[in-house]
């Protein structure tokens, strides 16, 4: 038998329940976030197999990192979904992925491309196409290449033919234009 009532609490109640351990909190974090963390996870992997495990992997350890998460410094969904941004960023850096994507055979290439387009955040849902909308476009592409794609700075730089700086100050102003919009 399936729930099918959705668990939600407010920040607060959220952060409370998961550092007492209380299994409403797992419940309500998996409710609320699963599907976000889920679509930055794909976005950055692109197989839907390996984003399952990789979603898993980043409540797993949620749970145990929740000690660890201030306030002060941000907001619970962003330290989230950098925990899972970064998950996903090493596994594509790992070699058992590396070896992985190049045995994959050409069926499950065209499949995993065709979900692609098909399988990604609801930037809607979150209220990010607005905010995104009001950055400048250079400012869009430096973020997409670094927190959608799992750029590193170094590397955006080159792709863009950019010195590294200039993608540090563009991110840099990004995040806070997107910081004052969003506060």
């Amino acid at each position: 038998m399936s729930r099918t009532i959705k668990l939600s609490l407010s920040e607060p109640e959220l952060i409370q329940a998961l550092r007492s351990r209380d299994s409403k909190g797992a419940e309500a974090l998996y409710d609320m976030y699963s599907a976000a963390l889920y679509g930055v996870i794909y976005r950055v992997v692109q197989h839907e197999e390996i984003a399952e495990d990789l979603l898993q992997e980043a409540f797993v350890k949620i749970w145990n990192s929740i000690s660890s998460y201030d306030h002060s410094k941000g907001r619970l969904f962003t330290w989230m979904v950098n925990i899972a941004r970064n998950l996903s960023i090493d596994k594509t850096r790992s070699k058992d992925f590396r070896n992985h994507s190049k045995t994959e055979d050409i069926e499950n290439i065209v499949l995993s491309v065709d979900k692609g387009f098909t399988t990604s955040i609801n930037p809607e849902t979150l209220g990010l196409k607005e905010l995104v909308e009001k950055l400048n476009p250079d400012q869009k592409v430096i973020l997409d290449l670094v927190y959608f794609r799992g750029f590193t700075h170094v590397e955006a730089a080159e792709e863009l033919d950019i010195p590294l700086g200039t993608v540090k100050t563009r991110l840099r102003n990004a995040i806070i234009t997107l910081r004052k919009v969003f506060n």
